[in-house]
This record gives structure tokens, sequence and C-alpha cells, in this order.
């Protein structure tokens, strides 16, 4: 695995602080947040691209990118595995993304405004595309199997993850880096989600804005950064005597068809997504101890989701270990529907071998009424009994 994130750039330092309940939530630096609503988010700290990679490639690829490429470097070292001394074919590379490069998307707008078309830098293209990303971690890591983006909101980057290990499952691939990358935290961005309310404007008190299941949460709060995964065949794996984290067992995805921002009220698409993913598992629901939550802190989202659950687990939800750790990294993509970008499988992967589950939140408030209640957003870490359910 590899992390670059609002509350570390390496996997040990972001567990960590998952753990002890570190908030990646700040005033925003990026820009002038004068005239915003929201004048807070989670930005990735501390971070030089060049660490990664040298400084003509850092000025040339987007931020999203720099991310990505970063993120699978890591992710790499990790596993041991080293795509230039396999059969190009047999690597290939998913990172995907709610927008891309939406950074250089607006300051390249900007020059076109103010100066005209002669001004719009000509690397424009190669840093805006979505699937840009991908074929920059392939460059560099001669990965030359499947590459691509998916791009579906929130849930890109969970949908990468299963796509991925289905491209394994069916024999295109020995192996797959596979996550996601986003770098929205701009101007453009964060002025449109304003409009729609959709932000928490707890700008007094930025470590507290983003409290999935909280009764007093108001909004989400935007993040950025990429977590990559080495997804590997088993048998691959076991020969060369890697480390292996998890395994995939099961995958399921789906579509509300209700709102093209709000969930559907039941929770319907999530409910057939998770039970699509048990079904493709053989795991039976009560074997789960442990639910990633999307849990984005909006009111109507949070109350959606744990529908779902209960809809799938029934009164074997009151006794799962369930959290979101939102409240930590915030919503690393651009949109707020579907299930969970690739930081979720992560931490359950971690939470895993540590047999802890990260909480949601240290300093929110318990939400519990009829439909948050159970073991659903308690603020303490828990000590998991026995595996988790299917990732992603």
């Amino acid at each position: 695995m590899g992390f670059i994130t609002p509350i570390g750039n390496d996997v040990e330092t972001a567990w960590s602080n998952m753990i002890e309940g570190v908030s990646g939530v700040g005033r925003i630096t990026r820009f002038d947040t004068t005239n915003f609503d929201t004048k807070i988010a989670a930005e990735v700290k501390t971070f030089n691209p060049e660490d990664y990679m040298d400084r003509k490639t850092a000025r040339h690829i987007g931020r999203y990118c720099q991310f990505a490429l970063a993120a699978s470097k890591q992710a790499l070292a990790q596993s041991g595995l080293d795509p230039a001394q396999m059969n190009p074919d047999d690597v290939g590379v998913i990172v995907s993304s709610g927008i891309g490069g939406m950074e250089e998307i607006e300051k390249s707008h900007t020059a076109l405004m103010e100066r005209g078309p002669k001004r719009i830098s000509p690397f424009t293209v190669p840093m805006m595309i979505a699937d840009m990303a991908a074929g920059i971690v392939a460059i560099h890591t001669q990965a030359g199997g499947p590459n691509y983006a998916i791009v579906s909101a929130c849930a890109s980057s969970a949908h990468g993850i299963g796509e991925a290990s289905e491209i394994i499952k069916r024999g295109d691939a020995i192996a797959m880096l596979a996550g996601g990358a986003e770098a929205t935290i701009t101007p453009l961005t964060m002025g449109a989600f304003c409009q729609i309310k959709a932000t928490s404007e707890r700008n007094d008190e930025p470590e507290k804005a983003c409290r999935p299941f909280d009764l007093g949460r108001d909004g989400f709060v935007m993040g950025e950064g990429s977590v990559m995964f080495v997804l590997e065949d088993m048998d691959h794996a076991k020969a060369r005597g890697a480390h292996i984290w998890a395994e995939i067992a099961g995958y399921g995805a789906s579509a509300d068809m209700y709102h093209f921002t709000a969930p559907q009220p039941e929770g319907k698409g999530a409910t057939r997504a998770m039970r699509h993913a048990l079904e493709t598992s053989g795991v039976d629901p009560k074997e789960v101890g442990y639910v990633n939550a999307h849990g984005t802190s909006t009111k109507l989202g949070d109350v959606a989701e744990t529908k779902a659950i209960k809809a799938v687990f029934g009164d074997h939800a009151y006794e799962l270990a369930v959290s979101s750790t939102k409240s930590a990294t915030s919503t690393m993509c651009p949109t707020r529907r579907a299930r969970r970008k690739s930081m979720s499988p992560s931490r359950t992967r971690l939470a895993l071998e540590a047999t802890t589950r990260p909480s949601s939140s240290r300093r929110a408030r318990t939400a519990r009424n009829n439909e948050l209640g159970g073991r659903i957003a308690d603020g303490k870490p828990t000590q998991l009994q026995g595996a988790a359910g299917p990732l992603g």
C-alpha cells in the first residue's frame, strides 16, 4: 500500500494518526477563501514531489498525478514487486479519479480569459484528463498491462480496486496497481459545493467539522491525496513470499437510480452493492466483524447508509463494529454519492492487521437515534474479533 493523505504521507504515519484520532482538516492555504462560506479542507501537507520523481516530471504533471505516482512507488516498494522485471502485460494500472486535474483546468481557463489562447500551457491536456495518472504510473513503473481510470464519484477507487481484482481473476494480469487520486481543493470546486450547501461551515473548529454519524453534522469536508494498492494473484504472491495483507473475497457495485447528489433515502443502492459483495465472496453476514462506512457527515447520507447496513445485516448490525474515518481524512473526492474512495479499503486492511478499528471521531458527540444506533459511530477505537467483511 502507498499513502499520500492529509494525515500522513506514508502508511505508518497515516495509520498512527488515524488510531490516535488526529484530524487532517484545517484552514485552506492553497487559495484566498475570503469570499467563501467554507474556509476549511483536508490538505496534503509537507509533500515534496521530488522525493518520488525528477523536477521536470513534477512540473509537467498535475497535482493529482504527483500524488498517484508517489503512492504507487510506495506501494511497489512495500510489496517487493518490480513490474520492470516482469512481462509488461502481466502488471496493469487503474488510478481512479472523480475529476482529474481540476487545478490545471482552472489555471488554464484563467490564462485564456486574462491573456488569450496563446497563453494556455501546452501541458494543459495531459495535466487535466482523468486517466493521465494511470498513464504516468505505467511510464514510471513499466507496468504495461490494462491501464485506465474509473470515474464514478466517491465510489471511483472502490470500483477501481474491485475491477482490478476481476482483471486478475479472469487471467488478464498477474498483478494490478489500483487505487485513486484526487486534488480538488480549488476555488471553483469549493465555490460550487458552497453554493449547494454541501460542505461544513464549521470554520472556527476545523478539526471538529467532519463528524460522521454525529447529531451535529453539517456537511462534508473536502480532502485530497492518493492511496494505491498492489493486488496480486494469490499463488504468485505466495510463490515469491509476499506479505499478504488481505484477500479481496467479493465485490459489489450498484446505482441508486434516485438523484444526482442525494442518496436514495432507504439506502437501496448501497444495500444491493453490499449484498452482492457478500454473495460473490461466500461470506455469511454474521461472519463480518467490521464495516468501514462511507460516512460523509451529511444529513442525508449518514442516515441512508445506516439503514442500508441494517437492511443487509439485520440484528447482527448491532454487533458490528462500524466507523467512518472521514473525521480524519475528509472526503478525498469531488462528489458525495455512492460508496467510498480507496482510503476506506486501506483502513480496513490495516484494521485487520492490527485487530483494531479506527474511530469515527474522538471529538464528536455520538449520534444515537432511531437511525443511528448500536455500535455505529461510537468515538473510541475497538478491538476487532475475527475477520472483517468484503473490502470495497
